[in-house]
């Protein structure tokens, strides 16, 4: 069954073109209510369909539920922007988690919202009058993202007046900060009556942790469908709209394209993975793609040629293969782009390879793309056949012109 699940994914994003988005619908105007966009970080299909979650089938029975995929690379600032916005990459300009920033020559995080180049739903959303509020486990959400909220709140930056609402914020690392990020979210519900957007984001620890099947995550899931049926009886009237980046998989092998290509006699510039963000206890940095830069474009057929004959590479493309079938933006992407097999990622080590543990558990390849994305009620919707893929969950909320302040920082 999960090879079938991979195959869809799989087809599904070979075929990608901009036609897909189709028209921008009329969308919800003032007065239509509020709107609470939940991104639940690692929830893939896989992790759904192994949990107890009657809330969530309720919806699924009742609203509006379709099988969509995520975006390349399959990492959480390149989907959470592209839900938060309804563009593609190539249009907001976030590429992965980290990018190599021609200005100054080097590596950096994605996550200041000068890097952001379309509008987000919160700025959609204040064009109609509307305040909103963003919620996330992931203080880099919280820069990258906030732009027209009317407040951000992450427990890893939670004020002193947070905390005595909430309690003890509990460690990033833990399955327990979403729950403090859900009642946070709720106690605003319950005491703003002036917000008419709630945007909130998870964090995808549990998904590397532990498995689908496992206790732990079974049970972490079912106390999220919780707090779901919290949210739909205390706003009773609210449009719930529930999407994932990705979803979480077992990785049993970790190249290092750097040493692996100068230990060959083919040295390039760099090699860069899009998962690398400030949560190593996550990930170790390590992703299903790379971008890799060459020391000079007449190194790329052999270059190519070399990581294809490495153990894991499923696929390596140029740049402009990479932009055209992943609508990803040309100058913050790499000369070539790696992506690896179901059980492959990339990153910096050591030596020049790794066998990693049963427990390692990563993203960010073709394998981790297919999510659920819901709607609740699903009247006043787009039909069913508008959604492919999980960015277009609210593109089509708050139509209009922008608010005179366009585009700057709250």
């Amino acid at each position: 069954m999960l090879r079938i699940c991979m195959i869809c994914s799989l087809v599904l994003l070979s075929s990608w073109s901009p036609a897909v988005d189709g028209p921008r619908q009329a969308g919800l105007q003032p007065g239509a209510g509020k709107v609470v966009i939940l991104m639940i970080d690692g929830f893939g299909m896989d992790y759904y369909r192994a949990s107890d979650m009657p809330c969530l089938q309720d919806m699924e029975k009742r609203g509006l539920f379709k099988v969509t995929s995520s975006l390349m690379p399959s990492v959480t600032n390149v989907n959470n922007t592209s839900i938060c916005t309804g563009e593609w990459p190539s249009v907001h300009g976030i590429t992965g988690n980290s990018y190599f920033n021609p200005a100054n020559q080097t590596e950096e995080f994605m996550e200041e919202d000068s890097l952001v180049q379309a509008p987000t739903v919160f700025e959609r959303a204040a064009g109609q009058g509307v305040a909103s509020m963003l919620f996330s486990s992931k203080k880099k959400t919280i820069s990258l993202l906030s732009r027209g909220t009317r407040e951000a709140i992450s427990p890893e930056t939670a004020s002193k007046t947070w905390v005595e609402r909430i309690g003890p914020v509990p460690d990033i690392y833990s399955r327990e900060v979403n729950y403090w990020l859900m009642e946070a979210a709720i106690y605003s519900m319950q005491h703003d009556p002036g917000i008419g957007l709630f945007y909130i984001h998870t964090t995808d620890y549990p998904m590397h942790t532990w498995p689908p099947d496992s206790p732990a995550s079974k049970e972490h899931l079912h106390r999220l469908d919780s707090y779901i049926s919290r949210i739909r009886s205390l706003l009773p009237g609210a449009r719930l709209l529930i999407t994932a980046d990705h979803s979480v998989h077992h990785k049993s092998l970790c190249w290092d394209l750097e040493k692996a290509c100068a230990n060959r006699g083919i040295p390039v510039r760099m090699a860069l993975s899009p998962e690398r963000d400030k949560y190593f206890k996550h990930h170790r940095g390590f992703g299903g793609s790379s971008y890799v830069y060459l020391m000079q474009q007449a190194d790329t057929l052999r270059v190519s040629k070399l990581l294809r004959g490495l153990p894991g590479v499923e696929e390596v493309i140029t740049r402009r293969q990479a932009e055209a079938r992943f609508h990803l933006q040309a100058q913050r992407i790499g000369d070539l782009m790696v992506l690896g097999d179901s059980l492959t990622v990339f990153g910096e080590l050591d030596q020049e390879r790794e066998s990693l543990p049963y427990s390692y558990r990563s993203h960010g390849s073709l394998y981790e793309t297919e999510v659920p994305l819901f709607i609740f009620p699903k009247k006043g919707a787009p039909p069913q056949t508008y959604f492919s893929f999980n960015y277009q969950i609210a593109r089509w909320l708050y139509p209009g012109p922008l608010p005179s302040w366009g585009h700057s920082s709250r």
